[in-house]
């Protein structure tokens, strides 16, 4: 299977704290990998910095490289808007653009991009909103807001934007933290569907949901209160959650702390 994200030696920075340490790491394309760990142990920083978005904090850095299909993501002629539209992103919590309507939360991107032709721009939302298993419950209330919708279903419509500027990755933040147990298995299978097109990289604190949805694992750590986070493990799932290498690993998934 080919590699999509090769990260090598990446330290990651507020200012002149290093949050995440010397992380180094593949992803192979058209799979689900997922960042697991305990509060504060630079799960999302690490995620964030994979389309760029770690630089948007103030003082954020990184050092080492990451590179997508080859391409240095931080090179200098790199344009970070444009790494984020190969690199999508889903938040914790659903955020359709509250004055939006159902579709015109879908082409947002489309339209910050310059597209402005009325058929494409319907033609990508249907794709879109199919894709993520969405349209038969929006298709006749396409004009209404985004933000009447269900919390369930905001996050879809939410994944359904990401996708529609075509990304080839797909980043995802507890995606299901903020919804109950019916729209988070729905988010989960969507999932399952998405790694047919996207590759995918989600941070879930829910360890059932990691084995269901992942077919490789990263375990982050902190050695101690104020120290960075630290990659100790990173394997295929079954490996990580049967037999585990580390024993940090084997505490953390069976409960004995985090």
């Amino acid at each position: 299977m080919a590699t999509k994200i090769v990260m090598n030696d990446v330290s990651i920075y507020y200012g002149g704290f290093k949050a995440v340490d010397a992380v180094s790491m593949d992803i192979q394309s058209r799979t689900v990998t997922a960042f697991i760990g305990p509060s504060g142990c630079g799960k999302s920083t690490v995620l964030r910095s994979l389309n760029r978005m770690h630089e948007v904090v103030r003082g954020g850095r990184i050092e080492g490289e990451i590179r997508l299909d080859g391409v240095d993501l931080y090179a200098p002629a790199v344009d970070p808007v444009a790494v984020r539209r190969t690199v999508g992103m889903v938040f914790q919590r659903p955020n359709p653009f509250p004055t939006m309507s159902i579709l015109d939360n879908v082409v947002a991107g489309l339209r910050l991009n310059g597209v402005k032709d009325k058929a494409i721009l319907t033609s990508r939302a249907e794709t879109s909103l199919r894709a993520a298993n969405l349209w038969e419950e929006v298709k006749d209330r396409l004009d209404k807001p985004g933000a009447g919708l269900s919390g369930g279903q905001q996050q879809r419509l939410c994944i359904a934007r990401a996708i529609a500027v075509e990304p080839q990755v797909l980043l995802m933040d507890e995606p299901c933290s903020a919804l109950d147990p019916i729209s988070t298995l729905a988010i989960e299978d969507l999932i399952a569907e998405l790694k047919r097109e996207y590759t995918i990289v989600i941070v879930t604190h829910n360890m059932q949901q990691a084995a269901r949805v992942s077919d490789r694992t990263a375990f982050f750590n902190l050695k101690a209160t104020g120290q960075p986070g630290q990659l100790v493990e990173y394997g295929s799932t079954h490996s990580i959650f049967n037999t585990p290498a580390q024993r940090a690993t084997e505490d953390y998934i069976s409960g004995r702390f985090g």
